[in-house]
């Protein structure tokens, strides 16, 4: 049984905002702030399952560290990825007239004894036996879009801890929390972070509290648990406003670049962009101008050599280059330098991301492409935190970065740079999906969705209800005493499974089953999906078999050999080679029946329920439909009959160079 009560929550402390002493004693939290300490309350009250908090760059997520380590009752761990952020979580609890400690050999301080523990990664990693008696019952992560773990680690707790499992090398965050797991097995862990994917992995957690699906079933993080918008964040005033100005006169055409496996793009591929372009001065020259009533400058620069180019075009006196090879005491010079106004211009190459604070920077200058909204929001971040006379955050974009700063991030990878986020709802359970896509006017006309996102519930309140009424309940400690079941009277959810609507799938030849299209497996029988490989090598083969590599599809209204109306589809090959299906749509029958084998796979915006009521109609709407890459025909007397689809491929066979739909 759960116990209602959190182990490591002490409940003798009532959050800051009910306190009815002095409105200067402690650190103030906000209304978001005070609902995201809540919220982790009233997730780690029924659950053990990890969760996430998402707040914008300066919404202030060490005063949400700070007050839940305060309210702590059992022992607390605070990681980071890097000493700065060690001393500003630090400081801010000490804000609190508490005392803590610092293990991070980058501060000089290596101390475990007190209650809370600030520390670095790589300083904890390195001293495990520390903190491994088995009393830390919170472990927090802030800047945790940087942990890359699964729930079905291949690495083994013993073998994380011991350095001798052979399966893969465990990560240093893996190893902490392996060692405190394997001393603690119900450790709660609580991730903190502005923006919460990995590049090329998508979504940190899997459910969203506002009754959504959102990363992998495997991911480490289970849920999120609050997530406050950056738009919200600017319109209260608690962030400056964003003015953003792309370069029109001189800018950079990173346009043709190709990112790597990893999602980020190579230094040679950048290099040949910025190195030596005339652009550059034009940038800089454009930079100082906009900036000359502004106080502090932090400039983007796409590589070091870069940077290096675009510091000796900046003011010397003012101007200064941080890098990841500039040394710590040089490094911390700089920065203190910047801080203070004594230099009005940063320029950095990836290392001032995160874990910076200077309030007073008004200008962000960015010249490099950012793989990913998240990557941009966090540059964007660093400007718009609040300082005396600031009125707002110039965005200056000199390398055409097609993000929208309060888009909503999208796990999967953007098709191209028309896509936008569109917004399609699932025929099964009503769900608003947001997915890449393209718009016609306020019509969806495509989208590049796989599976609904909704979040289903099988008994109980939806998940942002089930949350406020336990953190209510929290609050309201008279009220919880006599609970002795975590589901008991506070709406928790007894069931939560995702809506089973898929939007593209294939099917399994032996049970039917709809399947994710890069499953190798039927989810649903175990049974192992034919490759489409092996489909197109097998009727390659044949000698009554056709294989067309589609260039295109043509959509005609006309008669069949009896006179009677017919939708008439044709495949086209590069080689001249076609393959034709016919489809009568006269009766509600005949329209089911197209529905389900034509439009379920060929629609460009599957599940926007276009069902059109003829031959003509469907040719005048042909812009809808996506072509096959494949189609697989097979003899059948004296004509050809299509056996096969293909569609979505990917594998050792070339695709045609282009394949569309027209009447």
């Amino acid at each position: 049984m759960i116990c209602p009560f959190p182990e490591w929550l002490d409940l003798s402390t009532m959050p800051l905002m009910s306190r009815s002493r002095s409105a200067n004693a402690f650190p103030q939290l906000r209304p978001y702030q005070t609902q995201a300490v809540d919220n982790v309350i009233a997730h780690f009250r029924g659950s053990d399952d990890p969760a996430v908090v998402v707040l914008p760059t300066g919404s202030g997520k060490s005063l949400v560290i700070a007050e839940l380590a305060r309210r702590a009752r059992g022992r607390v761990l605070v990681l980071a990825h890097v000493r700065e952020l060690v001393e500003q979580n630090h400081a801010k609890y000490l804000a609190y007239g508490r005392e803590a400690d610092i293990f991070s050999a980058g501060l000089g301080r290596k101390e475990s004894g007190r209650q809370v523990v600030f520390g670095s990664v790589q300083s904890v990693v390195n001293g495990l036996e520390d903190f491994a008696s088995g009393d830390f019952t919170l472990l927090v992560i802030d800047e945790c879009h940087r942990v890359s773990l699964t729930r079905d680690s291949k690495v083994e707790h013993h073998a994380a801890v011991s350095g001798k499992g052979d399966r893969r090398t465990a990560s240093t965050y893996e190893k902490v929390i392996a060692r405190l797991r394997e001393a603690r097995p119900n450790l709660k862990v609580l991730g903190l972070t502005a923006t919460p994917y990995r590049l090329g992995e998508g979504f940190l957690y899997h459910r969203h509290y506002h009754g959504m699906v959102k990363g992998p079933e495997n991911a480490f993080f289970r849920d999120c648990v609050f997530e406050q918008p950056l738009r919200v964040m600017v319109r209260q005033g608690y962030l400056a406003e964003p003015r953003r100005i792309d370069g029109a006169m001189a800018f950079y055409d990173f346009s043709q670049l190709m990112p790597q496996r990893n999602g980020q793009f190579a230094e040679r591929d950048l290099n040949g962009v910025v190195q030596g372009n005339r652009a550059t001065p034009q940038i800089i020259h454009d930079v100082i101008e906009r900036a000359r009533e502004r106080v502090g400058v932090m400039i983007f620069a796409a590589t070091v050599a870069h940077a290096e180019e675009v510091l000796g075009l900046l003011p010397s006196e003012e101007s200064a280059l941080v890098t990841g090879a500039t040394p710590g005491p040089e490094r911390e010079r700089l920065i203190a330098a910047f801080k203070a106004r004594e230099l009005k211009y940063l320029v950095n190459v990836a290392v001032l991301t995160t874990g910076f604070d200077a309030p007073h920077v008004d200008v962000i200058a960015i010249l490099r492409p950012t793989e990913s909204v998240g990557l941009y929001q966090q540059i964007v971040g660093r400007g718009l935190r609040l300082s005396p006379g600031k009125r707002d955050c110039l965005i200056l974009d000199y390398a055409g970065n097609p993000w929208e700063l309060y888009a909503p991030e999208i796990a999967q990878a953007r098709p191209d740079g028309e896509s936008e986020p569109v917004q399609v709802e699932c025929p099964e359970c009503g769900f608003a999906n947001t997915f890449w896509g393209k718009r016609d006017g306020d019509f969806v006309i495509e989208h590049h969705g796989r599976r609904c996102q909704g979040l289903l519930f099988t008994r109980g309140q939806s998940p942002a209800l089930s949350i406020r009424a336990q953190s209510h309940a929290q609050s309201e400690r008279s009220n919880l005493a006599g609970e002795s079941d975590a589901g008991a009277g506070s709406g928790a959810v007894e069931s939560r499974h995702q809506c089973t609507f898929r939007f593209r799938f294939k099917v399994c030849e032996q049970c039917g089953g709809e399947n994710d299209i890069a499953a190798r497996a039927c989810g649903h029988c175990g049974e192992r999906l034919v490759d489409p490989d092996d489909k197109l090598r097998d009727a390659l083969k044949l000698r009554h078999a056709k294989v067309l590599r589609v260039s295109g599809m043509q959509l005609e209204a006309t008669t069949n050999g009896r006179g009677v109306p017919r939708l008439k589809v044709t495949y086209h090959d590069e080689d001249g080679e076609t393959l034709n299906e016919w489809f009568g749509l006269e009766t509600p029958a005949q329209q089911h029946v197209f529905a389900r084998v034509f439009l379920r796979q060929h629609l460009r915006a599957p599940g926007s329920g276009w069902r059109p009521g003829s031959a003509e109609e469907t040719a005048a709407e042909a812009g809808r439909l996506r072509a096959p890459d494949f189609v697989i025909g097979r003899k059948s007397g004296r004509h050809w009959r299509v056996e096969e689809k293909l569609f979505d491929y990917v594998g050792r066979y070339r695709k045609a160079d282009a394949a569309g739909a027209e009447a």
